[in-house]
Order: C-alpha cells, then structure tokens, then sequence
C-alpha cells in the first residue's frame, strides 16, 4: 500500500498535475479532495471530464466516473458483492477504493488517452428496431456504421505510420528542398514570361505549344495502349495455340486409349495435383512467407554497423557451440528407442525427399513437353507456309484419318481378341496340369496309407461299391418306396414323439410354475413402480416450489440490501450536507467578523455584487460601441476605398513605366542603354 500512495504522489507532482504533495498530505486529504484528483486525473484521459465536483450532485459524479471507468475497462478487485462496495466507496470517496483507481489510471496514461479518443468514435449508439422501420433513420445508421468503418481503418493507416521508420527530419529536409525548387521554378518561369511578351502573337504560340503538348501526351497514351493491346494479342495467340495442341491431344487420346486408361491416368493427374496442391505449394509458399518476413524484419531495422555484426557473430558461434553440445549429450545417451526413431525418420526424410524431387522432375518435364508442343505447332505452322509440299487438306485428310481410325480399331479388336484367346488357353492348360498333378499326388498318398493299414486295394473296392451302391439306388428309385417300408417309418415317428413328450413332462410342469411366479413378480413391480412414479412427482413439485421460495426470497434479499446501501449512502450525504449547514449557521452566528467573511453566504453576496459592477460596466462598454458604430464603419469603408484608390495608382503606375521603358534608349553617365 505504501509503495502504491508513493507511485500515486510521484506522478502527481509531475507534469501535467504539479500538486506538490508528500505521503502525509496526501494521506491526510478529505473525500472531497480525493475525489477532485480522481476527477483530475480522468479530465486529463477525458478532456469532458473537466469538472468542479462541489458543483455536481454525488450520485451525478459516480455516475459519470463509473461509465468513463467502464469504458476504460477497469476491473475493481472482487465479485459481485464487491461491485456495491465499490460504488459506495466511490461516491463517499473512500482511500482503498480511490487509491487502486488512481494507481491503475496514472500507470497507463498514454494508453487510456487513447482509449478515450477512440470511445468517442467507436462506441456504436443502439437504435431500437422499431425506428429503424423508417428509411430515413435506417440509412443515417447506415452511414453511421460506415463512418465508422472508415474511422477505423484510417486510424490504423494513421498508427503504422506513426510506427513506421520514416525520420521526421528527413522529410522535412525533403519538403524545404521542394519548396526551394518550387520557388526556382516560379522564377524561372516568371523570367520566360518576361522574355516572351516581347515576341509578337506569343499568346498563339502559347497556345500551339500546349496544344502539342497535349497531343504528345496522348501520343504517348496510345502507343502505350497500342503495346498493351499487341501484348495481349500475342498472349492469346499462345492461349490458343496452346488450347488447340490440349484439344489435339485429348482427341487422340480419346480415340486411341479405353475408358480404364483414361480413368487410371486422370487418377494419377489427381494424385499428382492434390499432391502438389496439398503438401509441396504449400511448403514452398511457407517458406516464401518466412523469407519475406525475414526480409521486412531487416528492412524495418536501422542500418547496421561493423560492431553490431561482429557481436551477431560472436552470438551465432555461441548458439553453434551450445548445439554441438547438445548433439554430443544426445549421442551420449544413445537410446535404443530413439535410435530405432532415428532411422525411421530418416527414412521418411529421405522418402519425402525422393517424393519432391520426383515432382519436380513431373514439373519439368511437364514444361518441357509444353514447349515442345509450342515448337511442334510453330514447325506445323512454317510447314503449312512453303510451297510445294504434299499436304493432305480438307475432306481428304479427313477420310485418311476416319480409315485410319477404322483400320487400327479393328486390329486392335483382333489382336486384343487374340490376347484374350491365348490368355485364357494358357490359363487353361495350366489349370489342368494343377489338377492333374493334384489327382496323381492324392492317388499316391491313398495307396501309401492303405499299404500301412494293410488294406491295399481298399480305395478300389471302395469305388466299386459305390458305383453298386449307385446302381441299386437307382434300381430303388425305379422301384419306389413300398407301403410297409411307409408305415415302419411311421412307427418310428410315433414312438419318437411320445418318448419326447414323456421327457419334456416334467420341465412343463416346471415352466408353468415359474409363469405363474413371473406373472405375480411383474404385477408387484408395476405396483411399486406406480407408488415409486407419485412420490417422485410429489417431492418434484415441492422441491420446485421451495426453489421459487428461495429465488424470490434471495431477490427480497438483494433487493432490500440494495435499498439499504442507497439509504446509507443518502444519510451520509444528508450527514454532509447537515454539517455544511450547521457549519454554516455556526459561522453566520458568530460575532468575529473574519469567520463571516468565510461564511458562503458572504462570499455568494460578494461575489454577486462583483458580478453586478462587472455587469454595469460591461452594458456602459456596449452603449459606447453602438454609439460609435456608424462613424468606425463609415471610417473603415472610406480606409478601404483609399486602399483600392492607392493600389489602381500603383498599377498604373507600374504599366505606364514599363510601356515607356521598352525599347528606349537612356544616357546615363555617358553611356548608352538599350532596354528591352
């Protein structure tokens, strides 16, 4: 606390306040002293702000000071509570509250100065929606908002050149040396003017040769167009050449290549762009960026001289060493984890650059390929242009190309049929080699775990029974099915059925059991969760209606408090104003006449009666100069004239010597002069 009333002192005995206070005086300041330095202070932010407050009523004062605080962004120590305090403090002028504003305010000057500038401009007046109906007030808003968007940026523009690094000196150096040149200027053409009034119809010459000027000017416009137009001509003749070639190949590429290709290379196309667009244009944009900002980083800065280099250096070979250092403590460790890391990195490194040098390859030969195809369309072009060469023109070229296009279709249908053929024969071939070379190793196997079983020849006895087997099957089926063979069936399903059911008796009977439980369990549960659902809603609604009751006794609460920190504040000020008065009173009682001469009373009857002399004189003062009014404008209209009378003379004057002086000649001193 003492360190702040110290700062708070030191600033208030500087420019511009120059109070002369110490710690005691300062401490020992009344409310009402400590609120005018408050006020002074923020009349030095805020010019409006240059108010007495014995004049003001105190809750006028707070007011004001606490929208000015606001938008000064001042935040008071504490919460919401702390906000009443604070207003209470402020109005009663109380030191913990006073004293943090004052430390906060002369902190920040400068910044708060501008702050409050820019409040009187920036902070937007809200017009309700209801008159924003009229047009009028509709497009006044409007153009207020954009007044304002154009304060904006011209105070931007006004602060960058403020921080910029122009030197006030140089351009005032600069302006001195135009002005001086300006100045010969004027005098060289005055001198031209002299030298030609002599000539005879200079004014027409004049004339001619601004004409020419004139028109040289526009000379020099239209060639300057005339360039621009041919410019662009020769970069569309190259746009088209260049469309034409794509539209070319892209035809070629139709005719000769199948929707698969086309699909895989537009992928690769993808690919390759996306690649470009995603990953290697934005690095090198990045790095563009960081250079440029490098760039105006030097520039901004001063010039640099010998010593400054050598101590960036001496600085750069520290950070060297330091990261040689930490290179060595690295190796040092050697983690195998990071060593496993290490080599992945690299490997992605080197990947990442084989990948950038690949499409930096692409690009080329991209560039390349376009260049060439400018030279193939330019040699075209020069073919076309000689005389005596074979050129398929028109509807022949046409029907060459169209028998061309058939011819190498069809064959391209043959031999991609022949392909298939041989591919699918080859596949073919080769299936049956698998399998029969699968049957052999089978065959094989079987014989081998037969002769070890000791039943050889099984497999074959096997085969043969079953193509017995087969062929009664089929004598069977020929047959049909018996009706004894049907009701033997029959039996057997029957007796299955009743062992069954005797098996499943008694789980049935278990089963109903546990329904009939099941059924007595779920109508409880549904009883309880019927008790469960009403209690649950009873202490809902009492606990909602005891949160009303709470909400409505805490705004009670608050209310009252408030009422009663504005009731507070009111007796104190009634206790101020009541001692004033009796004070007052006391001194108008008092029989020494000093003390009444320090009554108010005294001073408002003196000084209303310094003001009624001030007043008798003023009115005396103003008789005299209406009565002197008519002959002092009489006077200076007859000044004015013999002005303008003096002033014709002159001119006069002046033309008749120079008409006399042209081409005379005067002796004088013996010698003949010649003026011209």
């Amino acid at each position: 606390m003492s360190d702040q009333i110290k700062f708070i002192v030191d600033n208030l005995n500087k420019e511009p306040f120059r109070k002369n206070y110490n710690l005691i005086t300062f401490d020992s300041l009344e409310p009402m002293q400590l609120l005018q330095i408050l006020n002074d202070v923020l009349a030095e932010i805020d010019p409006k702000q240059v108010v007495d407050i014995r004049e003001e009523m105190p809750e006028q004062t707070a007011k004001r000071m606490l929208s000015l605080l606001g938008i000064l962004k001042y935040k008071p120590p504490g919460n919401a509570t702390d906000m009443s305090t604070f207003r209470q403090g402020l109005v009663i002028g109380s030191k913990p509250v006073i004293y943090p504003v004052l430390h906060w305010l002369l902190q920040r000057t400068n910044e708060l100065k501008k702050r409050a500038y820019l409040a009187r401009f920036l902070i937007k007046l809200e017009v309700p929606n209801e008159f924003l109906q009229d047009e009028t007030v509709a497009d006044t808003n409007k153009q207020y908002e954009e007044l304002m968007e154009a304060f904006k940026t011209l105070h931007k523009e006004c602060e960058q050149l403020k921080t910029s690094g122009f030197s006030t000196a140089e351009i005032r150096r600069d302006i001195s040396a135009m002005v001086e040149e300006k100045d010969q200027l004027i005098k060289r053409v005055e001198r031209l003017k002299k030298r030609v009034e002599t000539v005879q119809n200079h004014q027409r010459m004049l004339k001619i040769a601004r004409q020419l000027r004139v028109e040289k000017e526009r000379e020099e416009f239209l060639a300057q167009q005339k360039q621009e137009q041919k410019n662009q001509l020769f970069h569309a003749v190259q746009r088209l050449q260049r469309v034409q070639n794509q539209l070319k190949s892209m035809r070629h590429a139709a005719a000769d290549a199948k929707p698969e290709s086309l699909m895989k290379r537009l992928e690769e196309e993808i690919k390759f762009n996306s690649y470009m667009v995603t990953e290697k244009f934005p690095k090198e944009l990045e790095s563009k960026k960081k250079e440029l900002h490098f760039l105006q980083k030097v520039v901004s800065e001063p010039a640099m001289g010998h010593s400054d280099l050598l101590e960036l250096e001496s600085k750069i070979n520290e950070i060297n060493t330091q990261i040689n250092q930490l290179i060595e403590k690295k190796m040092m460790r050697n983690e195998p984890t990071e060593g496993k890391l290490s080599l992945y990195r690299q490997q992605a490194s080197i990947i990442s650059r084989k990948k950038e040098a690949k499409a930096e390859e692409l690009q080329e030969t991209k560039e390349k390929l376009a260049s060439l195809e400018r030279e193939v369309s330019l040699k075209t072009n020069q073919t076309s242009e000689f005389d005596g060469a074979e050129v398929l023109k028109g509807d022949e070229f046409k029907r060459y190309v169209s028998k061309l296009r058939s011819k190498s279709t069809v064959f391209k249908k043959k031999h991609q049929i022949i392909a298939e053929f041989k591919a699918e024969f080859g596949l073919l071939q080769r299936t049956e080699e698998l399998l029969k070379q699968r049957h052999e190793n089978i065959q094989h196997q079987l014989q081998t775990v037969e002769e070890k079983k000791g039943i050889s020849g099984y497999s074959y006895t096997q085969e043969e029974l079953e193509r017995v087997s087969a062929l009664k099957s089929e004598v069977d089926e020929m047959k049909g099915r018996t009706l004894d063979d049907m009701s033997e069936m029959v039996k057997k399903l029957n007796s299955l059925v009743s062992e069954k059911k005797s098996a499943l008796a008694p789980v049935i009977k278990e089963l109903r059991q546990l329904r009939q439980k099941c059924q007595e369990l779920t109508q409880e549960c549904d009883e309880k969760k019927s008790q469960y659902d009403s209690c649950a809603a009873g202490l809902e609604s009492n606990r909602s209606k005891l949160e009303q009751e709470v909400r409505g006794l805490r705004e009670e609460c608050l209310q009252e408090e408030s009422r009663y920190h504005y009731t507070n504040c009111m007796i104190k000020n009634l206790e101020v104003q009541l001692r004033r008065a009796t004070d007052e009173m006391k001194v108008y009682v008092s029989s020494d006449q000093q003390e009444k001469r320090k009554a108010i009373r005294q001073q408002y009857t003196k000084n209303i009666a310094e003001q009624e002399n001030l007043g008798k004189k003023l009115r005396e003062k103003q008789k005299a100069v209406r009565e002197s009014h008519g002959p002092n404008m009489k006077q200076a209209k007859m000044w004015r004239d013999f002005e303008q009378l003096m002033e014709c003379k002159k001119q006069c004057f002046l033309k008749q010597q120079s008409q006399t002086s042209i081409g005379q000649v005067i002796q004088e001193g013996g010698e003949d002069r010649l003026i011209l």
